[in-house]
């Protein structure tokens, strides 16, 4: 038996085929105990995601985590299910759809589509279907604008053992980060701004709370350059709106279980604040471009009742940037970006340009 997948019949002179993958988080399939167990099962399994020995941590995760955490988290996923499915699904798969779109509009021949690194549609079966139609070159783009190992790391880890499978491989392409990217920090503060016009400006007393997804402490000491691109894109972000230092927190949510997790904590800071007499709060999770549990039940539900219940008296969750037309624009101008150098626009034939001497006079004589 080879060691390698089954290769689709070879067509000869086939023209180079370009293919651009979205790749997002992932979700379960349904609200429900038994769709969050699996997936939950998929994605701490992960030896990226939760850095304990194996033998350790499987005890823990099957004697104690997904017996008691999908029921909880399944109930927390139908507060913000949407009709369409998973928020996470739903805007990535109109972001992908935005894409193709204003790709094609720049003149690009090429095949959009999106995965999810767990869950369904996965990296693999999204990549043998790209290649069974001839896609011979792809470009994955891992939806975290910061590098982390345990996020962008796992997409790429995902996609080259794919490759390792093959016998005739695509020539492949990942996007590393997009933390400083002047497109993607322009949505943000358009975001922002818009927010702003519509709610009124912050006052003397007011805060900005720039929250991102948190990791295990021990993820900086190993060198893991999360942190530091977090907090690049929160200082650059605030400097575009023109914040003083006083006026934005940065801060780290979704800590999970009790080892030290990159500080400080989003809730805890939000209680501080409503507690000190803060009076209004905006917050604004930049490490999510698609909204999901983490921004939509954490954020826009919990932490404003934590911040709301110490005393503070108005909350604002400002959307992520979801199917916003900056934003969009943005991922276009990356994605042109990295596929420099791979032909995807139809060449102009020559012929067509070529005009007689006479019609160049009439022409001339015309202008």
């Amino acid at each position: 038996m080879s060691r390698y997948l089954p290769e689709p019949p070879h067509r000869h002179g086939s023209a180079p085929s370009t293919a651009v993958v979205l790749v997002n988080l992932g979700t379960p399939d349904a609200p429900t105990g038994p769709a969050v167990k699996r997936y939950l099962r998929q994605f701490l399994s992960d030896p990226r995601v939760v850095e304990i020995p194996k033998p350790i941590w499987w005890l823990i995760l099957n004697g104690i985590i997904l017996n008691i955490r999908p029921k909880k988290s399944a109930a927390k996923y139908a507060t913000v299910w949407m009709p369409e499915g998973s928020p996470l699904r739903v805007h990535t798969e109109r972001q992908t759809s935005l894409l193709k779109g204003l790709l094609g509009e720049r003149g690009h021949q090429l095949t959009v589509t999106s995965a999810m690194r767990y869950g369904a549609p996965s990296i693999p079966s999204v990549l043998a279907r790209l290649k069974a139609e001839g896609a011979t070159r792809i470009l994955l783009v891992p939806m975290y604008p910061h590098y982390s190992a345990s996020t962008t790391a796992t997409v790429i880890d995902e996609a080259c053992a794919w490759l390792q499978k093959l016998r005739n491989q695509p020539e492949m392409r990942f996007i590393r980060n997009f933390h400083d990217d002047e497109a993607y920090l322009s949505a943000l503060e358009k975001t922002v701004r818009k927010h702003w016009q519509t709610n009124g400006a912050l006052g003397e007393k007011d805060q900005l709370l720039i929250s991102f997804h948190g990791l295990p402490k021990r993820s900086l000491d190993l060198g893991d350059p999360y942190f530091c691109e977090c907090h690049k894109t929160g200082r650059l972000l605030a400097e575009r709106l023109n914040l003083k230092p006083e006026q934005y927190k940065i801060t780290f949510q979704s800590r999970f279980g009790k080892a030290t997790w990159l500080q400080p904590y989003t809730a805890p800071t939000l209680h501080n604040m409503g507690a000190e007499g803060v009076r209004r709060v905006d917050v604004i999770c930049p490490g999510f471009v698609a909204d999901c549990l983490e921004t939509l039940e954490e954020i826009a539900q919990e932490a404003r009742d934590d911040f709301l219940g110490a005393g503070g008296k108005e909350f604002h969750y400002i959307p992520s940037l979801n199917e916003d037309g900056n934003w969009i624009n943005a991922l276009a101008n990356l994605v042109e970006r990295y596929m420099a150098g791979w032909p995807t626009k139809t060449p102009i034939d020559p012929k067509a340009l070529e005009i007689s001497a006479s019609e160049a006079i009439k022409f001339g004589a015309r202008s």
